[in-house]
């Protein structure tokens, strides 16, 4: 990789790390701001769908300004608004009549942020020069992961250390981040995604291209795949194990992240010597059986160990969609990257609903829920087959 694109790849790692913060900050403040603020259960719970549903918005709308303002101007806006999000979340609540209004007006603008840099990032980095661009597309989705096992660790620290009464020092630290990194691509020199003289595919140009469906496919599984398990590991832990809130925290989704992370990392590392559909389909057969594991091991522990190798499992299936997306389709543009991410947004939120449905209808069973969240990897592992197919037809 050319050197001057480095400190570009550096600012768009920070990227994902500010999104981490944006996700997974305020979800440790739920059960203060309830009782703090007198806010119901039912309201808070609220604030993950509403983040979410504000990023799948954004993920969607992107594809009409993106191009317009440019990359430079969207990452920039994109942090700023994540940083005066999480600092509104501070004064807000205190200075609006009702302070669950504060909240969701905070979450509101941070949301947008962290929406747009859904978008963004991934486009920045695989526009930049590169030997292998799956590499560093891998690599730059492991920092989310290092990002969400950062936040929660660093926070229960100093939560432990400070006490909870002074999480707003925390949110202002948390903050400093998207604002040093807005100036650090203020700076960065960007490649267009595409070349001049060229434009992008448009939406109806897309949706008349089979393999970009079967690609927007396997990013909802990709999603789905990932939260299916990531969302309930917590509840699974301390329900199965009878443990803590933290502990479950940290033997569920804490191990569950640093494993993603150790998968993309590794592939970030190694991936000019192993195939990305041949990674791919390994990783899907494991997750098949991690699930299989998580729902049908009678030994709590041992289910708690499936859901940690679950993580390992889907560390690929999102950074190694876009990747075959990339280099399936040159030319698709904001329009596509927008897509995508729109339909790992779209599985990010609808694999969890599916296992507590299913949960919920079979008296709480988190276990079959989680058993019919397997049609998830399996729908993942058909597409990489179909392709796989798709590309041998055309070649």
């Amino acid at each position: 990789m050319e050197n001057q694109y480095n400190k570009t790849i550096a600012a768009c790692f920070v990227g994902y790390v500010v999104q981490a913060v944006v996700n997974n900050f305020t979800p440790l403040l739920f059960l203060f701001f309830q009782k703090s603020y007198h806010i119901p259960l039912s309201q808070i719970t609220l604030l993950v769908t509403f983040n979410f549903g504000i990023q799948l918005l954004i993920d969607f709308l992107s594809v009409g300004f993106i191009d317009k303002i440019g990359y430079r101007a969207s990452m920039i806006i994109a942090h700023t608004l994540s940083a005066v999000g999480i600092i509104l979340l501070t004064v807000l609540p205190k200075i609006l009549p009702a302070p669950f209004m504060g909240i969701l007006l905070a979450v509101m603008i941070y949301a947008i942020g962290g929406g747009l840099l859904e978008v963004l990032v991934s486009p920045v980095v695989e526009a930049c020069p590169s030997d292998n661009k799956e590499k560093a597309m891998s690599m730059l989705h492991s920092f989310y992961c290092w990002g969400h096992a950062g936040v929660v660790l660093i926070s229960t620290l100093f939560f432990y250390v400070f006490g909870i009464d002074n999480w707003k020092i925390l949110a202002i630290v948390w903050a400093v981040i998207p604002i040093a990194n807005a100036f650090a691509f203020a700076k960065v020199p960007i490649v267009p995604l595409i070349e001049d003289g060229e434009s992008g595919l448009e939406l109806k140009e897309l949706f008349q291209i089979k393999t970009f469906w079967i690609l927007l496919v396997m990013m909802v599984c990709a999603g789905a795949s990932e939260q299916a398990v990531s969302q309930w590991a917590s509840a699974f832990a301390e329900k199965g194990l009878g443990i803590s809130k933290a502990a479950g925290d940290l033997a569920g989704p804490m191990a569950f992240a640093v494993l993603m992370g150790t998968s993309r990392l590794f592939y970030g590392k190694y991936g000019d010597r192993i195939h990305l559909d041949h990674f791919m389909i390994y990783s899907s057969l494991l997750c098949i059986l991690s699930y299989l594991g998580i729902s049908l091991f009678p030994v709590p522990l041992i289910s708690l160990i499936a859901c940690a190798v679950c993580g390992l499992s889907v560390g690929i299936m999102w950074p190694g969609t876009f990747s075959k997306a990339s280099a399936a389709l040159p030319k698709g543009g904001t329009a596509m990257f927008a897509l995508l991410a729109l339909g790992g947004d779209i599985g990010c939120s609808g694999g969890p609903t599916l296992v507590g449905m299913v949960s919920g209808a079979l008296g709480d069973n988190l276990k079959m829920g989680i058993l019919a969240g397997i049609i998830f990897p399996i729908l993942l592992l058909m597409g990489i087959v179909l392709c796989r197919k798709a590309k041998e037809e055309l070649s």
